[in-house]
């Protein structure tokens, strides 16, 4: 009997992925080549497998949804929100807390923003998941970075095509208050904004499906907290529908262990894992159901 199988796939966009120099476009305006602005090292591969996994095994696949990551360039999580104590931009890959805040360590450019940040860092802290990182502004609305990685869009196209579905396409980030990482919801839903909160819509899309296959990037972030929310949304009855593509995921320079250790944590809760060759004989297999 022909089964439910869903492709989810977190943030496959340029500005993930470590794209080599014959991918990256003109840049007429500023001069040079447009270049990813946080590269994920293994990236392009992961991609170009996923693309080569929907290519060949399309007629197993029953639904295809794709998160965007999508910001503004004037963000709490970028630099251009940031300033040090001596008026100095603060850099890429710093953390902030609350305390730092505090202290005067760094501060928001717009100084009427202080009590709100202060707010958002206590919740972020109390959580417990994350700090705040300040990543290099990436995914910006509107521009290339924010694009899907060729080969994969292609690919999906091509599903689209042959079986007149369409790809789902999750937008999150685009408030400038709350780091998004899940696409379920923020790290700190906004009481007032929706689109912080949790996206019921998706969890009710896949719930209908009998598997889930999760690819993206990276794996210690975004494809992270979107399945531990997926997950604890299932319980654990349905956790098992959950697979990730393990060869189709890679984690950001230096969080290698927290990417190794999610992929242990849900492999323990009852999730599977799977290489792109494993799932694409079980997407052959379904086709043929």
């Amino acid at each position: 009997m022909r089964q439910h199988l869903h492709l989810l796939i977190i943030d496959p966009q340029n500005d993930f992925c470590d794209l080599p120099a014959d991918y990256l476009p003109l840049d007429p305006v500023g001069g040079g080549k447009y270049a990813p602005s946080l590269p994920v090292p293994g990236a392009h591969a992961d991609m170009l497998r996923l693309a080569e996994l929907i290519n060949l095994g399309s007629a197993g696949i029953s639904g295809i949804s794709v998160t965007l990551d999508s910001h503004h360039r004037i963000d709490v999580a970028h630099p251009t929100f940031w300033t040090d104590a001596a008026g100095a931009a603060v850099t890429p890959f710093t953390q902030i807390s609350a305390s730092q805040v505090r202290a005067g360590a760094y501060l928001p450019r717009i100084p009427q923003a202080l009590p709100h940040v202060l707010a958002y860092l206590d919740q972020l802290e109390a959580a417990g998941r994350y700090r705040l990182m300040v990543w290099p502004v990436h995914c910006e609305i509107g521009s290339w970075g924010h694009d899907v990685h060729l080969d994969l869009r292609h690919a999906y196209n091509r599903w689209e095509e042959s079986t007149l579905n369409s790809v789902a396409k999750i937008s999150k980030g685009s408030n400038p208050w709350t780091e998004h990482y899940s696409a379920v919801r923020a790290e700190v839903p906004d009481p007032e904004d929706p689109l912080t909160q949790s996206n019921q819509s998706l969890l009710d899309s896949l719930a209908k499906a009998d598997r889930i296959y999760i690819a993206g990037e990276a794996g210690s972030h975004c494809v992270k907290a979107t399945t531990e929310h997926i997950a604890e949304n299932f319980g654990p009855k349905n956790i098992a529908k959950l697979v990730l593509i393990t060869d189709c995921m890679s984690p950001v320079t230096g969080f290698e262990t927290q990417h190794q250790e999610f992929v242990r944590s849900m492999a323990a809760q009852g999730a599977r894992t799977a290489s792109a060759k494993e799932v694409l004989a079980q997407l052959l297999a379904n086709a043929r159901s």
